[in-house]
């Protein structure tokens, strides 16, 4: 078998604020680290469940992972290669499932103090099929459409509540959960042993399929600044909502990826 890892730091035990996911901020070594070692507890599961391991290092430049962490035979992604797959770069219809580590609380939610959806400077939410969304919402759409289930997931509580709720059957680890501007976090050797276990246990079992394709997908992008949303109104087949929120609709999530990633650049 053939897993997809795709990683992301805000929804790592420890990690509270927004300097600890930036270079030179406090705790941003830590939070690395951290984030490497959970990645590889899930390689780790992986391994002993007889798969080959991809990892996709999904946060910021994409060069947060350190390699000598990761168990051998692990192929790492850094960098980001201008993809609309985003933090999914890489990931096709020959992976036979998709997992998700550090992967955190949508941009409309109260449950972490970093939750935020695709670029927090930009959004203050998205919507799919009129439901807010997360990254892993975006993220596992992608991949239900290249024929690859969603099987686990690793962030804070409030993310893998929402995760269980969106995609019935997946897995879930909790790392931590969101107090006001806080965390209260899980010992970081509890959750890397969870991790590994948890993989290896839903890898070891028949995989359950992808989910069934909506007919079409209708994306709504509230921005932050009505200039942006002026910019992106111009994308083919966008409709203005209004002069802060853009919509556009399309019979697949690939050219829905396409169009959000034209709307972050322009």
């Amino acid at each position: 078998m053939k897993i997809f890892i795709s990683a992301d730091i805000e929804g790592i035990t420890g990690v509270t604020s927004w300097a600890s996911t930036r270079y030179g901020g406090k705790d941003y070594e830590t939070a690395c680290r951290q984030m490497s070692l959970e990645v590889a507890a899930a390689c780790r599961g992986a391994i002993a469940a007889g798969c080959q391991v991809v990892v996709k290092d999904g946060h910021e430049d994409a060069m947060n992972i350190d390699a000598d962490l990761l168990p051998r035979g692990v192929e790492l992604i850094r960098g980001w290669s201008n993809d609309p797959r985003s933090m999914l770069g890489g990931l096709d219809q020959s992976f036979d499932g998709a997992l998700y580590i550090g992967y955190h609380s949508g941009a409309w939610t109260n449950t972490s103090p970093l939750k935020h959806t695709g670029e927090d400077y930009l959004f203050n939410w998205v919507k799919v099929n009129g439901e807010l969304a997360s990254e892993f919402t975006l993220n596992s759409i992608l991949a239900d459409q290249m024929g690859v289930p969603s099987l686990f997931l690793a962030g804070d509580e409030g993310i893998c509540c929402d995760a269980s709720a969106e995609y019935p059957g997946i897995v879930t680890v909790a790392t931590k959960s969101g107090v006001g501007n806080a965390t209260w976090n899980r010992h970081p050797q509890d959750v890397i042993e969870e991790i590994e276990r948890k993989v290896a246990e839903v890898l070891s079992a028949p995989l359950p399929e992808s989910r069934p394709m909506a007919d079409s997908y209708t994306m709504e992008i509230n921005f932050k600044d009505f200039q942006r949303a002026r910019g992106a109104s111009w994308y083919p087949g966008a409709e203005v909502i209004d002069g802060f929120t853009v919509s556009i609709t399309e019979p697949d999530p690939w050219k829905l990826a396409i169009a959000r990633m034209y709307m972050t650049s322009v």
